[in-house]
């Protein structure tokens, strides 16, 4: 912090990080015009790299911290460019203490993609200044951390080159954009035009600001109905959503196969519609049972998105998204295309599943049935091929 004057700096953040099994300095620069800067430096196993990397980092600053998990020191520079390190005899002793210990088998700790000293993290309140995660907020970090590890599992069916488009729709307060945005232009190093979609109005207004604060200057949010939402661009290739409630899922279903979308991410939120048109007496042994109700229709629910989406050319999973015992709307439905290029024309084997089980559910209620079909009725844009 306290940058030289005429630097255009603000301050600098640099953090130790395992990235793709390599330990990196992730460098990370703040600048007076609200942009920020990424770097990804590997690092070697006897340090000469990470002073190489670090000082001309902190070079224009006149104060720095260094902060480890066993203490920390402060570095201060004056104005005649006296050098005074406050409380580094200290550290180096409490580091030399902790290296015997390093050596001895230890318990294996999570491995997370993001460590929670991220700065956006830190923006949207889910971290402290040092890093540290908030206590209530260590599910939310936890959460996040998870649907990256789902989206890396499926990150080589999106396009290897060129500029990545992404979607996330109902992003409510925007944890996941954030993340899912650090992830692709930060850690993969990637060239990304992310629009997040949303209803709320001050809650569009906030995430704006902090992207604009962090210097994230593609990725923009905009207050708009989901169904009439039409990107920047024509082709997307990842969509992403946390938790749309009851038919918004379905929603951001239709617009991920309208526009052609290569890899969808959506964990669905409650499940109310069919809960209250069910009509299937060969389930009222279930059915009549609340508890037990609801399970079945958020189990059906799901079972019928990914049936769509299967008719649509995707290749899909149903996977836990994170412990039920911190939320029990933890299903993730992860879909890839199964062709590259243009969607596919319809399976009709796949709908047709569909339709029979929209009439296995809803037996008697011509509306309900009506309203499940008609989503089944996705206007594929041209630009991706039409699917009809």
């Amino acid at each position: 912090s306290k940058p030289q004057k005429g630097s255009g700096l603000t301050r600098a953040v640099a953090t130790v990080t395992l990235l793709r099994g390599t330990a990196h300095l992730q460098i990370e620069t703040f600048h007076t015009d609200n942009k920020a800067k990424h770097a990804n430096l590997p690092l070697d196993a006897e340090g000469a790299a990470f002073c190489e990397a670090l000082l001309p980092a902190i070079a224009p600053f006149s104060h720095a911290n260094l902060l480890t998990q066993v203490g920390d020191c402060e570095l201060l520079r004056s104005g005649s460019g006296k050098i005074t390190l406050l409380r580094g005899d200290a550290l180096e002793r409490a580091l030399s203490a902790a290296a015997p210990a390093a050596t001895q088998p230890a318990q294996k700790k999570k491995a997370h993609i993001l460590s929670g000293s991220e700065p956006f993290l830190r923006a949207l309140d889910v971290s402290d200044q040092n890093g540290r995660v908030y206590d209530k907020k260590q599910a939310k970090f936890r959460q996040i951390n998870r649907f990256l590890e789902l989206l890396r599992d499926v990150e080589q069916h999106l396009p290897a080159e060129g500029t990545l488009h992404v979607l996330d729709l109902c992003c409510g307060k925007s944890y996941l954009s954030f993340a899912v945005y650090h992830y692709l232009t930060v850690i993969k190093g990637r060239q990304v035009i992310m629009e997040g979609v949303d209803l709320k109005e001050d809650v569009v207004r906030d995430c704006n600001g902090v992207a604009q604060s962090l210097g994230y200057d593609t990725l923009r949010f905009d207050c708009q109905d989901v169904a009439q939402f039409t990107p920047a661009a024509p082709q997307v290739d990842l969509v992403v959503s946390l938790h749309a409630c009851d038919i918004a899922t379905d929603l951001v279903l239709q617009q991920a196969i309208r526009h052609g979308a290569k890899v969808i991410l959506s964990t669905p939120c409650c499940h109310h519609e069919l809960n209250h048109t069910l009509d299937c007496p060969e389930l009222s042994m279930i059915a009549r049972h609340s508890m037990l109700r609801q399970k079945l229709c958020d189990a059906a629910t799901d079972a019928m998105r990914l049936l769509l989406l299967e008719a649509y050319g995707y290749k899909t999973e149903a996977l836990e998204l994170i412990d039920p015992e911190e939320t029990p709307k933890n299903v993730m439905l992860r879909a890839v295309r199964k062709r590259g290029g243009k969607v596919a024309v319809v399976d009709e084997a796949a709908m047709e599943q569909y339709r029979q089980a929209v009439r296995f559910f809803v037996r008697s209620d011509g509306d309900a049935q009506d309203r499940f079909l008609a989503r089944a009725m996705v206007d594929v844009e041209e630009s991706t091929g039409s699917a009809h």
